[in-house]
């Protein structure tokens, strides 16, 4: 399975953060908020990743990331001129995909849970051994707000809507999305929506059509952010500070989920630390080092 990340968009609501730098580029915590999606695709196991961004903004990406591999990993990068919608992200990324299942995930979606990494692969296996798409519902007191999912109790979708005025359920679809490699030619069937965008809902509400979409709901005690505004980016900053600070954990810290599944070695992952230089991530990677 390949993995995407979808980082583009203008960032209006963070005015004026983004006058000169991609909202994904920003800090949540201590480190940029694209590393806690692309710990999710490292988590499932996933190491080629396509990266789609403006064109003003895919060179700090390139800078970031360069080509993957001092983290065992395969970045590639593409444009998305216009803000199209989400769904553009598979058309974009077609040659990229090939024959493979994918898994998508926005920019600034944050996850953190009991047992994540165990659900990442299920999806994976599951994705790529039936036809079946799959995504994710959380519980939100605002599904008006999000695309929303309704499902039974086996698992199958019923309904999916977009920001409904009478939402059928609470479980906002998280933009976490796990789809067979079918779904480039399905994003070139869906239309544009009233605001000239091709939408992941009508994307997902293909499959609903074809009986192929499951949904997985997180429970109470999973987190997820969505970190689009001011509010909410000082609110994943203070979550994640808590959490490291009593855990003595770093969430998404992309360097030592790259040592500990073994996409790099201790002498590659020393070598990283070294060029990280002496500050407080740098020994905690040290001390991550030494422990082993």
């Amino acid at each position: 399975m390949k993995g995407i990340i979808l980082a583009g968009g203008s960032g209006t609501r963070l005015y004026p953060l983004t006058i000169g730098q991609s909202k994904q580029l920003l800090a949540i915590h201590d480190k940029p908020m694209i590393y806690y999606p692309l710990s999710v695709l490292m988590l499932a196991g996933i190491r080629e990743v396509l990266i789609i961004s403006t064109p003003q903004d895919l060179p700090n990406f390139k800078r970031l990331f360069s080509d993957g591999s001092k983290i065992g990993m395969k970045f590639n990068y593409a444009e998305q001129e216009k803000p199209n919608g989400i769904a553009e992200a598979f058309i974009i990324g077609e040659k990229f995909i090939g024959d493979d299942s994918v898994c998508l995930i926005l920019g600034d979606n944050i996850f953190y849970g009991s047992g994540f990494t165990k659900i990442l692969k299920k999806s994976v296996n599951s994705v790529k051994e039936t036809s079946n798409a799959k995504v994710f519902g959380y519980y939100v007191n605002n599904p008006k707000r999000y695309g929303v999912v309704e499902n039974d109790k086996s698992g199958k979708a019923i309904s999916i809507e977009e920001k409904p005025k009478k939402p059928k359920s609470n479980y906002a679809v998280v933009g976490l999305y796990f789809y067979p490699s079918s779904v480039v030619k399905k994003a070139k069937e869906i239309k544009p929506s009233k605001r000239g965008e091709l939408e992941i809902t009508s994307l997902n509400e293909a499959y609903l059509k074809d009986d192929n979409l499951i949904v997985e709901l997180f429970d109470k005690n999973f987190t997820w952010l969505d970190s689009g505004t001011h509010e909410s980016m000082l609110e994943a900053s203070n979550y994640i500070h808590t959490i490291e600070k009593r855990t003595g954990l770093k969430i998404a810290c992309i360097e030592e989920i790259a040592f500990r599944l073994e996409y790099i070695n201790s002498s590659e992952f020393r070598s990283l630390i070294q060029s990280i230089g002496d500050n407080q991530y740098g020994k905690y990677l040290n001390k991550v080092l030494n422990e082993v």
